[in-house]
């Protein structure tokens, strides 16, 4: 991953402007396309599986009318008075007959008509009109709802007070307040801090925009045809920003103290990138998968937050790894610290084990006692954890925000009337067993009123077809009241007896009861989905770290932060602790808060173990001294963790103030999340629990170790890429080898030392199994088993990819099955390597192939018995014209070098060397492999311009320059 990055970075640093122009119009595509569509945001909850989402189905598909979009206009008297007194009463009919002529209203149900329910208050001062309109939440219109306010004006000329509430009038519009623009001026004063230049933090900032401007017009293109809840573009827009700066942030620090240190611009971003931008990848992934793993929880509203969210985080690492080095490319030298300044010190200083920094002084103390520090980080976290055991999870009721008319109707009912008239139950009845309906939808309402908290029970309405009728059952306690579960839960202990009864199933459902099961499928998944997380976390981190105990101390680590966090938030809102001064109203905690949080957390947590943790595992492989590791890492990445801390808190904690109320907790709950695991754990908790497990911190089983994947993500296989890379290019060989051995690693050939030098040709001599595997190593097709080699200054077996795409293997076996004919072969070749937007045939290249093969054959002197041409079989042509037409083809792949095996046309080496002279151009390596007793005078001759040099894979093999 490190040698791929390192090739982004190199490339980005290069190619500025063609990697900017390419973010700028996928930008601008997904932006105009998104906003151009129009989707529309929706707070639309379901949960597919469960008995009240079940019954709304049922519901729409048996009872339509009851299906559609609801609200309420609640009326209320001035105080002492009555609705039921003139001009009130005549004012509220009035209303309700201009409500009927609204546009896209089905029904209207006022409070003095003759099937109304319970719509006027006991003491007669409120009521309430029930407004049942013809589609979905989505389908009602701005206009439709303005011209339902604008009825409100009958009531109040009469001296009503009218509000309107219902799910309609829920606001879906996104939208950034001042608050957030500040979390962002926070981060970039953080950012100044760290770097000391305007230029080094602002591109960050950029990185970070960019991505989640893409990230708002990927969402709202997604809106204009799937269901997108209003929550997702704001939860995406927190966390991208998050970790969008976040993550530019490690790659412009390494970048800065790589320059610092004298290194050349291009190859620091290009380095950078491969270093900080592997943890950054290793990250964005850990982030993503865990978003992604929302989708198994099985909520539709939750699953699309998560895949919102994990663009988000992918917009965030692709920006970092792309455009940052971009912008790298374009600063150059001006991102360099100004010697003698506080920056400069600070990037010379890092690798000073004597510089007394605040982390340095900090990270001793720690080590001065690591268990007390251990003891008082576990004791803080999980004092701070208490609170979570009394968790009440919950949906968002009706009440709308403070201020809103949707809350002032909301207030008003429960004022009135009492707070369970915001969310009544619907309990649908299947009525198609009983003769006597209304008897026994009667005698289910009484035992529905003997419920325990049921304020009222309306009476039975069937629909037309008379196969489902419908019982409003109003609780006595709020919506989002624990009490209100009960009475659900109750109701459905009823079922089975009311079914026995009177052969009438019955369910609970409503917005309520939809909002209750939500909660409960989310309660009875966080500790699945918690154990998930951790047991990726451990997988993850054995890969990266090849230890036993890092995994399970930045899990356990990770679990300590989590529940902390929660616990916090069910402090502040659900217990009202500091709510005034958040203006947070006390109620229950966001049903799907903790599984977001363990999510995001769960990534961000990884982030902070990477950078510190690499650090010390790089020094201990280095000195295998446990301590001295510890610190060396430490003192290394302590600076940039508590500034992507930092940012990572102004950011979200931005959201609380003035934020919407779903995204308030989810804001505050990731804030102290990420102050606990970046403070607590990641840097007191961590360097003490490795001072107490010394060297076992990273033992790991020797089959462990055999079985896991090495990512390299400290990047010491890139390193040791790039001096081979220097090494090649120091020879200036085509193919350059030392003590290179092949095949079978306990029993190999070699070892083989040779230096081919440009515009030369080599020939390996040996038995057909042995040359063969040569000439596959030399192409880059097998990894040699040992020893160092170069073919075309790209090293092996790090650099194979590029090999293989500039070295063509030519094999008269192997190319017979391409093609029955001559052309066939050829053609095969072109097309595996024409380019997609080429539109052209590729036959010409064929006929041309075909031709300099037919040439090289007349050009040394031998007559054709048949010339050779695209429809000539190839079985057909004799043992030189199948080379040359081999040859040919690889040729047609447009390589760098050739690798052929001249099998038995090394009998007649008087016309096969000439005719390989004239048809591989002086720009083309030749390696040619043949028997152990070919005569190469001839190879001598016809090569005398470029040279031969030949290979003897025999005892101790020999160089020869012939």
């Amino acid at each position: 991953m490190a040698l791929l990055l390192h090739r982004i970075g190199r490339f980005a640093f290069r190619r500025a402007w063609i990697v900017i122009l390419a973010w700028a119009l996928a930008l601008g595509g997904l932006l105009g396309a998104g906003l151009g569509l129009g989707g529309q945001l929706e707070e639309s909850y379901s949960i597919p599986g469960t008995e009240s989402q079940d019954a709304i189905d049922h519901l729409a598909a048996v009872f339509p009318q009851t299906a559609g979009a609801s609200a309420k206009a609640v009326l209320e008297a001035p105080d002492g008075d009555s609705v039921e007194n003139e001009p009130y009463r005549s004012a509220i009919t009035d209303l309700e007959t201009a409500l009927e002529d609204v546009d896209g209203v089905d029904n209207v149900l006022g409070p003095f008509d003759e099937f109304a329910g319970d719509q006027v208050s006991g003491d007669d001062r409120t009521a309430y009109i029930q407004i049942q309109f013809e589609g979905q939440v989505t389908e009602v219109t701005d206009e439709q709802l303005d011209a339902v306010i604008a009825t409100g004006a009958i009531g109040e000329d009469a001296g009503l007070e009218v509000a309107f509430g219902g799910d309609v009038f829920t606001e879906t519009t996104f939208g950034l307040t001042i608050t957030e623009v500040f979390g962002v001026v926070f981060a970039g004063v953080v950012l100044v801090i760290t770097f000391g230049s305007l230029l080094a933090a602002g591109m960050p900032l950029l990185t970070a925009i960019v991505g989640v401007g893409a990230t708002f017009g990927g969402i709202a293109l997604v809106a204009a045809f799937a269901p997108v809840s209003s929550t997702a573009p704001m939860l995406a827009v927190m966390i991208g920003l998050a970790v969008g700066i976040d993550y530019a942030l490690f790659i412009l620090s390494r970048h800065r103290t790589q320059l610092a240190r004298g290194a050349d611009p291009e190859e620091s971003a290009a380095e950078a990138v491969a270093t900080a931008g592997s943890a950054v990848v290793f990250a964005g992934l850990t982030v993503i998968i865990a978003l992604l793993g929302l989708l198994v929880v099985g909520i539709p509203f939750l699953s699309v937050m998560g895949v919102a969210a994990a663009f988000a985080v992918l917009l965030a690492v692709l920006g970092a790894t792309t455009l940052l080095p971009a912008l790298f490319g374009l600063a150059k030298r001006r991102l360099v610290p100004k010697p003698g300044g506080r920056a400069h010190r600070r990037a010379v200083a890092s690798d000073d084990a004597t510089r007394r920094t605040l982390g340095r002084r900090w990270v001793d103390t720690v080590l001065k006692a690591p268990v007390v520090f251990v003891l008082l980080v576990v004791g803080l976290l999980g004092a701070a954890a208490v609170p979570a055991a009394s968790l009440d999870l919950n949906l968002p009721g009706g009440e709308g925000d403070p201020g809103s008319s949707q809350r002032e109707a909301y207030d008003m009912v429960a004022e009135g009337f009492g707070p369970g008239y915001n969310g009544p139950l619907i309990v649908t009845v299947d009525i198609t067993q009983t003769t006597d309906i209304f008897g026994d939808l009667d005698a289910i309402g009484d035992r529905l009123a003997e419920v325990e908290g049921v304020a009222y029970v309306g009476e039975g309405l069937p629909n037309e077809t008379v196969d489902t009728a419908i019982i409003q059952v109003v609780p006595e306690s709020a919506p989002t009241d624990a009490a209100t579960k009960q009475v659900v839960q109750d109701i459905r202990d009823l079922a089975d007896g009311i079914a026995d009864d009177y052969g009438t199933p019955i369910a609970v459902t409503g917005y309520t009861a939809v909002g209750i099961d939500i909660s409960q499928r989310l309660d009875d998944a966080l500790l699945p989905f918690a154990l998930i997380v951790v047991g990726l976390s451990v997988i993850l981190l054995l890969i990266v770290f090849r230890s036993v105990f890092v995994p399970v101390k930045a899990a356990l680590g990770f679990l300590l932060s989590a529940f902390g966090a929660i616990g916090v938030t069910v402090a502040v809102f659900q217990w009202g602790w500091f709510a005034d001064l958040m203006h947070i109203e006390p109620g229950p905690i966001l049903s799907f808060l903790p599984i977001l949080l363990m999510a995001i957390l769960f990534g961000l947590a990884m982030d902070y173990e990477v950078f510190l943790v690499s650090g010390m595992r790089e020094e201990f492989v280095k000195t295998r001294n446990p301590r001295t590791s510890i610190v060396h890492g430490y003192q290394h990445a302590a600076r940039v963790v508590t500034a992507a801390a930092l940012i990572m808190f102004f950011v979200f904690f931005a959201f609380v103030p003035e934020g919407t109320g779903v995204i308030k907790g989810i804001a505050f709950a990731l804030a102290i999340g990420v102050v606990f695991d970046a403070f607590l754990v990641r840097m007191t908790l961590v360097p003490a629990a490795m001072a107490l497990a010394g060297r076992g911190a990273w033992w790991l089983p020797k089959w462990l170790g055999r079985v896991l994947p090495d990512v390299d993500i400290e990047g010491e296989g890139l390193r040791a890429h790039l001096a081979e890379s220097e090494w090649a290019a120091a020879r200036g060989a085509d193919v350059l080898a030392e003590d290179l051995r092949i095949g079978d690693p306990d029993d190999p050939v070699g070892p083989l030392s040779i230096a081919v030098p440009n515009g030369a040709v080599l020939v390996v001599r040996r038995a057909p199994a042995e040359r063969r595997l040569l000439g596959a190593v030399l192409a880059g097709r097998v990894a040699p088993a040992g020893g160092r080699l170069a073919v075309l200054g790209s090293p092996l077996p790090t650099d194979a990819g590029a090999v293989m795409r500039r070295v063509a293997l030519a094999d008269t076996v192997t190319d017979a099955a391409a093609g029955a004919t001559a052309g066939e072969l050829v053609a095969a070749r072109v097309d595996a390597t024409r380019a997609w937007y080429r539109l052209d045939s590729g036959r010409p290249a064929v006929r041309t192939a075909v031709r300099r093969a037919g040439e090289a054959r007349t050009a040394v002197g031998d007559p054709l018995v048949r010339p050779i041409d695209p429809d000539t079989p190839f079985d057909a042509l004799d043992t030189l014209d199948r080379v040359l037409v081999c040859v040919a083809a690889a040729l047609a792949e447009k390589p760098r070098a050739v690798v052929v095996d001249l099998d038995g046309a090394s009998r007649i080496p008087d016309r096969l060397w000439p005719a390989l002279a004239r048809l591989v151009p002086s720009d083309v390596l030749l390696i040619a492999t043949t028997a152990p007793d070919a005569d190469l005078e001839h190879a001598a001759t016809a090569f005398e311009g470029r040279g031969i040099r030949s290979l003897d894979l025999v005892a101790r093999p020999q160089e020869a320059l012939r």
